[in-house]
């Protein structure tokens, strides 16, 4: 069960004028399921992205990259669920790329204006067929005519799907220059998740005018922001993707600089919903029964509090020790200790766990009760603070337990 998450609701989602959605069932793993998307853009929309580090890059990663780079106007995006198309040689990127060409040719436009997507099982080829059977049923539901609702986005965070357990979609309306804006954007992902990119999908678009060269900025500040800090089991997928489109329909002035008073304004309104839909992913991380974040502070730069705060997020015995509500504490000192920060004197560390002091000057806290410590690990939200005690930097990394039921559902992935 997921963490204090729940599914969205139509009603609380928003239509991003200059985007269209259509979602079929194309077969492509399992029956009667969605897992075909596309998203039509409209004349003028503009789009940046950011993409997983790990070097066996998806086919539709590698695809999307060239695509980007040639500078055509991007007009469409294509997803499919239930094969992640990685790890698949030149075949893979010859079926993403015929992919590109059917629905470029269906929308009169050129291959390289969409990008392709791809999440699900690593290692088998691309039912090319089916996903290309199923786009005339994907368009056909995007030229339907979409209410002034979001059940076309609920269907979308449906129709990306894999092990994920609820839909994720989150809207935000807000001012630019004393315009109304809209942004709604929707996520999948509940395992195999780390930064660099930690998404696995994630799609977000928003009506502001935005100058296309700051848009791949734009997309990283987000992702720094949310999707960089989150992690489920420290595994960096083949096909994280994180797109962000902005159709210019809400009228306001065209954002050209992201330090501007307008820019700072746009990336405070967006960054609530990629942290949201971070946030869900980690809350509905495979067999997850608690939500953990961990605050490292009194660092002397961004970077080492996040080697401790990640150390201690993907140690597999501290998330077990979660799991179990067992206050073996000495573990996150251990993870900190292992973090890579060469010369840290473990002497300033402090430690707390919500409203408990365990740690203080690198050792137990005298006032320190076991029972204390337990009492917060059985909740279903924790915190925990790590002071460094070198500075006054602080960063923050949201993570979850380990439980039976993870191993249970990776081993029986591709049942």
């Amino acid at each position: 069960m997921p963490v204090q998450l729940n599914a969205p609701l139509v009603a609380d989602l928003q239509p991003v004028a200059g985007v269209r959605i259509g979602v079929a069932q194309a077969g492509i793993r399992k029956a009667n399921r969605k897992d075909l998307t596309v998203f039509l853009l409209d004349e003028g929309c503009v789009v940046g992205a950011v993409f997983t580090q790990n070097r066996y890059a998806a086919a539709p990663v590698q695809v999307c990259r060239e695509h980007l780079a040639s500078g055509q106007a991007i007009r469409a995006l294509v997803i499919n669920t239930g094969n992640a198309n990685a790890g698949t040689g030149d075949p893979g990127l010859g079926n993403a790329r015929q992919t590109c060409t059917a629905l470029a040719r269906s929308l009169g436009l050129h291959h390289e204006q969409v990008l392709p997507f791809s999440t699900g099982v690593i290692m088998e080829p691309l039912p090319l067929d089916r996903l290309l059977a199923g786009l005339p049923q994907a368009l056909a539901d995007a030229a339907q005519p979409q209410a002034d609702d979001g059940a076309q986005w609920l269907s979308a965070a449906q129709g990306i799907m894999t092990t994920d357990t609820l839909p994720k979609a989150v809207s935000q309306r807000f001012e630019i220059d004393g315009r109304s804006v809209t942004a709604t954007g929707i996520a999948k992902g509940a395992g195999m998740i780390r930064p660099n990119m930690a998404t696995m999908l994630g799609f977000l678009a928003t009506d502001a005018s935005v100058a296309p060269a700051l848009m791949n900025d734009l997309a990283r500040r987000l992702a720094d922001a949310s999707f960089n800090r989150v992690t489920v089991d420290g595994d960096t997928s083949t096909n994280d993707s994180f797109v962000v489109i902005a159709t210019g329909r809400a009228g306001n002035a065209t954002v050209t600089d992201l330090d501007s008073a307008a820019g700072r304004a746009l990336v405070a309104a967006l960054t609530p919903v990629a942290r949201q839909l971070a946030h869900a992913i980690v809350r509905d991380g495979e067999g997850a029964t608690k939500f953990i974040t961990v605050q490292v502070e009194g660092g002397r730069s961004a970077s080492e509090c996040l080697l401790a705060a990640y150390a201690v997020a993907h140690s597999p015995l501290v998330k077990t020790a979660f799991f179990a509500s067992d206050p073996n504490l000495g573990r996150i000192l251990a993870a900190v200790g292992y973090a890579g920060i060469h010369d840290l004197d473990v002497g300033g560390i402090d430690l707390h766990l919500g409203d408990v002091h365990v740690v203080k000057a690198g050792g137990r806290h005298p006032d320190y009760k076991e029972e204390d410590g337990q009492r917060v690990m059985k909740q279903t939200e924790i915190l925990v603070r790590i002071g460094l005690g070198r500075g006054t930097a602080t960063e923050t990394v949201w993570t979850c337990d380990f439980s039976h039921e993870y191993v249970t559902i990776n081993a029986d992935y591709r049942s």
